[in-house]
């Protein structure tokens, strides 16, 4: 078991507060949900994870304890060592099972977790090689794209990339395809992607899951505010501010908001911010796709569909896509 941390030198806080400042000074303000995740976002997630309403999780959960061993054949299927690198790895709580399995049938790999979170990435490299002694580990903290480049250049091996947990739909269906396609250009023929993918159902059912009756995605919505303060000198009052989340089944897009109570001022660093009573900042999506959508995501940004593992309620599935 090796067990490497790569950091890049970071401008990581510049990075934030420029890509804040543009958001909040645009028209309409919006946010971008990859700062949700400092250490009080993570705990805040987890605790969304467990939530009633919150089906996702265990959905994919189902997949990942029930079919790893199916997924592990998919993905070995050549028989030739390669790199499994998971983006947006967080606390590794579904892929474990994967990893297991893939430990279990003596598979020749390595695991490259990344993510934006250092929180998360020293987390990981404590915790899962005690879960998993054999496990060969190199921890990537940064964005995805960067880090993809990086473990590239680690390693020449095939790569399987894990793309779990609905990320996808943290991105407009537009973005979703300019995302693959940038896969895409960092990948090789046979390369593999797993993706997981939140099916559309019930609107109902949809909405409570990001608007749960204990305010938690409130709170996870709201903790944004906070870290501006505590990390680019802000001065939001987390008060004045509420959460609103929608729901279109149509185009399957489900939005959160933070909404201004008042007019007010908000300074960040030396910077102005002007909201006016009932305006409101974009902070997320959370895109809902129909099977034959992801299909025609695939085949648009250059990926053939191979296989897709569903929970048995049918709300998730984990699509294998391989590089055309």
């Amino acid at each position: 078991m090796s067990t490497t941390t790569i950091e890049i030198p970071t401008s990581n806080k510049t990075q934030f507060l420029h890509e804040t400042l543009a958001g909040l000074q645009s028209e309409p303000k919006f946010m971008l949900s990859k700062y949700f995740y400092d250490a009080t976002g993570d705990r805040i997630f987890q605790q969304i994870m467990e939530m009633e309403e919150y089906y996702l999780t265990n959905a994919e959960m189902e997949i990942l304890q029930n079919q790893s061993a199916q997924l592990s054949q998919a993905i070995s299927a050549d028989g030739t060592a390669f790199d499994l690198i998971e983006l947006g790895a967080g606390d590794a709580t579904k892929s474990i099972h994967l990893l297991k399995s893939l430990l279990d049938a003596k598979m020749e790999f390595s695991y490259f977790p990344i993510d934006i979170s250092e929180h998360v990435i020293s987390d990981l490299e404590e915790n899962l090689p005690k879960k998993l002694p054999s496990l060969d580990i190199t921890g990537l903290n940064g964005d995805y794209f960067d880090m993809l480049q990086k473990a590239a250049e680690l390693s020449h091996r095939r790569k399987v990339v894990l793309f779990m947990g609905a990320n996808i739909g943290n991105m407009t269906v537009a973005d979703a395809e300019s995302f693959c396609l940038s896969l895409k250009q960092l990948l090789s023929p046979n390369d593999l992607v797993i993706i997981g993918f939140d099916l559309k159902k019930n609107p109902q059912q949809i909405l409570a899951a990001y608007n749960d009756k204990g305010g938690i995605t409130r709170s996870f919505n709201l903790n944004l505010l906070r870290r501006i303060n505590k990390e680019l000198d802000g001065d939001f009052n987390v008060d004045q501010f509420e959460h609103y989340a929608s729901y279109d089944p149509a185009s399957g897009a489900c939005k959160s908001y933070l909404i201004s109570l008042q007019n007010q001022i908000v300074n960040i660093g030396r910077q102005v911010i002007h909201f006016s009573e009932n305006e409101y900042i974009y902070m997320e999506i959370s895109q809902k796709y129909a099977l034959e959508d992801i299909n025609k995501l695939a085949a648009k940004t250059g990926f053939k569909p191979l296989q897709s593992f569903f929970d048995q309620k049918h709300y998730f599935v984990d699509a294998i896509w391989k590089v055309d």
